[in-house]
């Protein structure tokens, strides 16, 4: 009995977690992001921060920020909601995670980060890599639950430390921007956009930067 019981909510738990990704990409459908690049391109990394891929593809250096996402959410749900079980915790990450998808394709939150230095002509994300931000933090999460805390720590300082220097920015510098901008962090960041260099696609106007 015990272990029909267990199976059981595992499927139950499976059920949820493809009704939120399911409602994701409904959301998604409806504010009108595409499903992909319209390049038509299939891209596993889009290396360059600036180029119309970055928030299309995949993967990109933002991809880093959604697993320190999960990082992040595993710390605090374990504090919050310690006697919760596993699969619960990861579905409320996936809700917190999925609304804030949503949230951030919407027109008022484009145009909110479209006057950050690094995202003019942000337009949000594709909903492939909408769903794969959401797979990010998901395995973000599973890493934290399995690695001691002291590695799950430093693993996201490293990861932040290593948007920073690669692309200017990350999750710390962009929840700062996008609360109150800070003159001299925006300088920084618009330094990065004048000198990186990059090949846009034909017939396409520069897309910059997908946000976390």
């Amino acid at each position: 009995m015990r272990g029909s019981w267990t199976i059981s909510r595992g499927n139950r738990d499976i059920a949820l977690a493809l009704a939120l990704l399911a409602l994701q990409v409904g959301a998604l459908f409806v504010l009108g992001q595409p499903w992909m690049s319209a390049s038509g391109q299939l891209m596993l990394w889009a290396n360059n921060p600036l180029s119309p891929e970055t928030s299309q593809q995949i993967a990109d250096w933002y991809s880093l920020s959604h697993i320190v996402h999960g990082f992040l959410f595993y710390g605090l749900l374990k504090l919050a909601c310690p006697r919760l079980p596993f699969g619960v915790r990861l579905l409320l990450a996936m809700g917190i995670e999925i609304s804030w998808e949503i949230a951030e394709n919407t027109p008022m939150v484009i145009e909110a980060y479209r006057k950050q230095a690094l995202a003019i002509g942000y337009a949000g994300d594709s909903i492939l890599n909408s769903l794969m931000d959401t797979a990010m933090m998901a395995m973000g999460f599973l890493f934290a639950s399995r690695a001691p805390a002291w590695v799950t720590v430093a693993a996201g300082i490293a990861l932040e430390a290593l948007a920073a220097v690669a692309i200017r920015d990350g999750l710390v510098l962009n929840i700062l921007n996008f609360i109150h901008p800070i003159p001299f962090i925006e300088r920084w960041q618009a330094g990065f956009a004048l000198t990186a260099t990059f090949l846009p696609l034909p017939g396409r106007q520069r897309r910059p930067t997908k946000r976390p």
